[in-house]
């Protein structure tokens, strides 16, 4: 069974910083496509960074600058680095593997698709 599991979210003040992980267990190869999104109450599940198996990315406008997402691939894991937080960055953030973010970048559909469970990250004024 494929899992991704985050961690690393929290309550940091403004202008604070916080690195996210996504370790991905339960298959055996890597997966070419994996992006972090996230979702304020209310609003829709929004794609925050991405980045392909040979390194590639793409970042919302919003957090370009401030955000930086990489991979391990001998780990399984995906990071997104935040820095500068900002209140509007308060939201749950999910890690996603496959097609929702394979489309995102314009990519080919893999033809499968895995969430995490969310990580709370809170950004204080």
């Amino acid at each position: 069974q494929v899992q991704l599991v985050e961690s690393g979210g929290g309550l940091v003040q403004t202008g604070g910083s916080l690195r996210l992980s996504c370790v991905v267990s339960g298959i055996s190869f890597s997966i070419n496509t994996m992006g972090w999104y996230r979702q304020a109450p209310g609003k829709p599940r929004d794609l925050v960074a991405a980045v392909t198996d040979g390194g590639f990315t793409k970042y919302a406008y919003s957090v370009k600058g401030r955000f930086t997402i990489s991979r391990d691939n001998a780990k399984n894991t995906v990071y997104l680095q935040m820095t500068s937080l900002k209140p509007d960055d308060t939201a749950v953030y999910y890690c996603n593997g496959g097609d929702t973010t394979a489309q995102a970048m314009g990519l080919a559909k893999l033809g499968y698709n895995y969430w995490g469970q969310g990580t709370q990250v809170t950004v204080s004024s």
